[in-house]
């Protein structure tokens, strides 16, 4: 398992991290009407790199993540920045009961091959949605496990279509995919690079 309370103060350092947020920000910016009456839920937020450059566009962003750290640095950029469209919460979905609150935008970057159960995280998204809103979700397309390492219990990427035929079972329609960017990493072999996608998907 990844220790992310132990790489949170650092994160933002890394200029992959805050390119692939911008990256998928604007990809985001792209597919989905935003508007100053739009409330979306960041899961999965780690620092904010996601909402940053999306939060001029949204009427409220509620940001969540299970790692005290990544919250904790969250925070202070919020206070720092002062920003006042911004709630943060310290929360897991796939364990705790699904909340009150709906939204019209989800999105979620790097965190999918996260979670275990894919099937069931797209239905709790499905159900924090409101009709006609949008899930918008950034990860890597199937891999043999060698980005992180095949010592790490996560899922190693995703086939499109699987990914699609999941969601459509969790009630999504109207499921598209993009490439927005690549993460070039070194080996011994050599630079490979690994294409993360964005799939859109709405709720009827």
């Amino acid at each position: 398992m990844i220790d992310f309370d132990s790489k949170a103060r650092e994160w933002d350092d890394n200029p992959v991290f805050v390119e692939r947020g911008r990256k998928m920000a604007e990809a985001i910016r792209r597919q989905v009407p935003l508007n100053k009456d739009m409330q979306a839920l960041d899961y999965g937020c780690g620092t904010g790199l996601l909402s940053f450059p999306l939060k001029d566009m949204l009427g409220h962003i509620t940001l969540k993540d299970t790692s005290t750290g990544m919250l904790e640095v969250l925070r202070e950029k919020i206070a720092a920045q002062g920003v006042n469209n911004m709630t943060v919460r310290q929360t897991d979905l796939t364990a705790e009961p699904l909340p009150d609150e709906r939204y019209g935008l989800i999105y979620s970057s790097m965190t999918l091959h996260h979670i275990p159960d894919t099937g069931h995280i797209l239905r709790v998204f499905h159900d924090l949605l409101n009709p006609g809103g949008t899930l918008c979700l950034a990860d890597l397309d199937r891999e043999d496990g060698s980005f992180h390492g095949l010592e790490v219990d996560v899922h190693h990427g995703f086939d499109r279509a699987a990914l699609a035929a999941q969601a459509e079972r969790a009630g999504f329609a109207d499921i598209r995919f993009d490439t927005v960017f690549e993460i070039v990493k070194e080996s011994e072999a050599g630079a490979r690079a690994y294409p993360v996608f964005l799939m859109t998907a709405v709720r009827p």
